[in-house]
């Protein structure tokens, strides 16, 4: 697989977010669930490109029927915009998210934020980079002197007793807490060494699977909520952080 070319064609939709001559139409999905029609442009082209370059995979993205992954099975993984409503409102936290499921395993992940023109992305076994420089995790070991990332789980209003509680008990015991509205770029921040880490529930696998890897190939450590390992073929809730403070995240998220 030559994922060099895989990055030049993700970075080759900034075209689609950088023009202000279009109006923007939005379609409503569900409660704070949003689709535009650049969505569905970026990711047309993008299927269109991948399979050009590998027409054996499989594409699994967001605005499309779903498709289910086998384990035996490759795949792409992709999220067209994480953070639509970022894009919606010009906020210029909003990124393209591709990744490259093979053998059972994410193998490649491209985190790429066209407004910044910053490239997150990691190959399994060889590291994380950000426009060609590599980046790790975090070596702050305690929860005190953290920088944590949050998500709201803002389509599933269900879970905010449970969320806001477990907000409370993280932001009682660290520095301070960022709320982007973009997973993928949260979890990018958190291999980066941004942030120190990030939680949230019930995430998709598009909103997460680019993210997972670039985590783990800066030296840090994902898991979900009672701390095993995340399966990208369903929803689930994420916990990620530089591997120094994670025990301590999951004893607070499973405090009663």
């Amino acid at each position: 697989m030559d994922y060099e070319k895989i990055i030049r064609v993700v970075q080759t939709t900034r075209p689609f977010f950088v023009d202000d001559t279009r109006e923007i139409k939005v379609t409503v999905k569900g409660r704070s669930d949003f689709v535009t029609q650049i969505d569905v442009a970026v990711q047309e082209y993008l299927r269109q490109e991948l399979y050009r370059l590998d027409p054996q995979t499989i594409l699994i993205a967001e605005e499309q029927k779903r498709i289910y992954i086998k384990p035996d099975t490759s795949y792409w993984i992709l999220d067209p915009i994480d953070g639509t409503q970022n894009f919606i409102r010009h906020v210029g936290l909003s990124a393209v998210s591709l990744a490259y499921y093979n053998k059972k395993d994410l193998q490649f992940g491209v985190i790429y934020n066209p407004f910044t023109e910053e490239t997150f992305y990691a190959v399994r076994g060889q590291g994380a980079f950000l426009n060609g420089r590599a980046i790790h995790v975090t070596e702050n070991k305690v929860l005190e002197k953290s920088l944590m990332a949050i998500g709201t789980s803002p389509y599933d209003r269900q879970f905010i007793p449970k969320n806001w509680d477990v907000f409370q008990k993280v932001y009682c015991r660290c520095l301070d807490v960022r709320r982007s509205g973009s997973a993928a770029l949260d979890l990018a921040y958190v291999a980066a060494g941004r942030y120190d880490g990030y939680f949230e529930r019930n995430l998709k696998p598009w909103d997460m699977a680019a993210g997972i890897i670039l985590v783990q190939e800066a030296g840090g450590r994902v898991s979900d909520y009672t701390g095993k390992e995340i399966q990208v073929d369903c929803n689930a809730d994420i916990c990620a952080a530089n591997g120094f403070i994670n025990e301590e995240l999951l004893r607070i998220i499973g405090e009663k």
